[in-house]
C-alpha cells in the first residue's frame, strides 16, 4: 500500500482518472465546506503507523499524542485518487477536509496556514504522503482550494492539534474573528487576477545583497521557479519572495549579509541542482 509515490493506496474501488488534477464539475461553493472537526480518536496501533519505506527512504510515524510543527511545501490530490482506499483504509474524498502526512499519527488533526494570504484550515490526517524533496503535507482538492493553493506546490505551515487543545477547545478561532475573503481560481490562460499574493509581489526588496533566478509575466511561471528553487535547498524557503518590478514578477531570495555569501549560495545552486542566478544588490 506504502509503495505508491503518492502516499495513496494502490488498487482502485471506483473509476479514477488516469492522470492527477482537479475535477472536470467540482461541486459549487466548495469555499464554505467546512474545516475538518477535531475529535480526541484513539492513535492506531500498528497498520498505517508501523515504521515504513517508499523508495528507499524510511519513516517512523509518531504514535503518541506529541506536538508537532514544520514548515516546507504542500502540495495536492484529486480525481485520480477520488473513491480510492487511502492508508487508513478510509475512502479518499477530494471534496473532505483531509491530508496525507509522512508521520503524522493516523488518525490526527492538523491545522494548515498558508503564509502567502493568511489563511488557515484544518483537516484530519488519514493518508500517507507526499513523498517528495522538501514537501511535508498533500492536501484534499478541497483543502487545497480554501487555501488558495490550487496553482501547485507552495510553502504552507502545519500544526498538530493535540489531545489537550482538542477537549479546551484551544484549537477553535474566535467567533467574532472575520474569515478571509474568498476569490475563486480563473482557469488557466485567462487574464491574470490581482490576489494576496500579487499584492505583496508589488512590494519592493530591501537594502541587502539578493539572488535573482528569473523575471516572468505571470506570476505562475515564478511560483513554478519558486518551487523548483526550494526543492533544490528547502533552507531557503524563508528567504525566497517573488517582487513586482517592472512590469515582471522576480523570484529573489535574500537578503544576504555579503556579496560573498550570496555568490557562495549561487555556486552551490548551480553546481548541485543546475539552478543560474545573478547578484541584485538593493541600496
Amino acid at each position: 500500500m506504502l509503495a505508491l509515490m503518492t502516499g495513496c493506496a494502490t488498487r482502485p474501488v471506483a473509476p479514477a482518472a488516469d492522470r492527477d488534477g482537479a475535477p472536470a464539475s467540482p461541486p459549487a461553493e466548495l469555499h464554505k465546506v467546512p474545516d475538518a472537526e477535531p475529535r480526541v480518536e484513539p492513535i492506531r496501533s500498528g497498520g498505517p503507523n508501523k515504521p515504513y519505506e517508499v523508495a528507499g527512504e524510511h519513516y517512523e510515524p509518531i504514535t503518541t499524542d506529541a506536538p508537532y510543527a514544520e514548515r516546507g511545501l504542500a502540495s495536492w490530490y484529486g480525481n485520480k485518487f477520488h473513491g480510492r482506499p487511502t492508508s487508513s483504509g478510509e475512502v479518499y474524498n477530494m471534496y473532505a477536509m483531509t491530508a496525507a502526512h509522512a508521520t503524522l499519527p493516523i488518525p490526527s488533526y492538523a491545522r494548515v496556514r498558508n503564509p502567502a494570504n493568511g489563511r488557515e484550515v484544518v483537516v484530519r490526517i488519514n493518508d500517507r504522503g507526499p513523498f517528495h524533496k522538501g514537501r511535508i503535507i498533500d492536501l484534499s482538492y478541497t483543502a487545497a482550494l480554501k487555501l488558495d493553493l490550487l496553482r501547485g506546490v507552495a510553502p504552507v505551515e502545519v500544526k498538530r492539534i493535540t489531545y489537550a487543545e482538542i477537549r479546551a477547545g484551544a484549537w477553535q478561532k474566535p467567533a467574532n474573528e472575520p474569515p478571509p475573503t474568498f476569490v475563486p481560481e480563473v482557469p488557466p490562460g485567462s487574464p491574470q487576477r490581482e490576489t494576496t499574493a500579487t499584492v505583496a509581489a508589488t512590494v519592493t526588496t530591501g537594502p541587502g545583497y539578493w539572488l535573482q533566478f528569473g523575471a516572468f509575466g505571470r506570476l505562475d511561471g515564478a511560483e513554478a521557479l519558486r518551487q523548483r528553487v526550494a526543492e533544490a535547498d528547502l533552507g531557503l524557503l524563508p528567504l525566497l519572495t517573488i517582487v513586482r518590478e517592472a512590469g515582471l514578477n522576480r523570484l529573489r531570495a535574500g537578503p544576504f549579509p555579503s556579496a560573498d555569501e550570496a555568490r557562495s549560495m549561487a555556486d552551490k545552486l548551480r553546481t548541485e541542482s543546475g539552478l543560474e542566478s545573478s547578484l541584485v544588490e538593493k541600496r
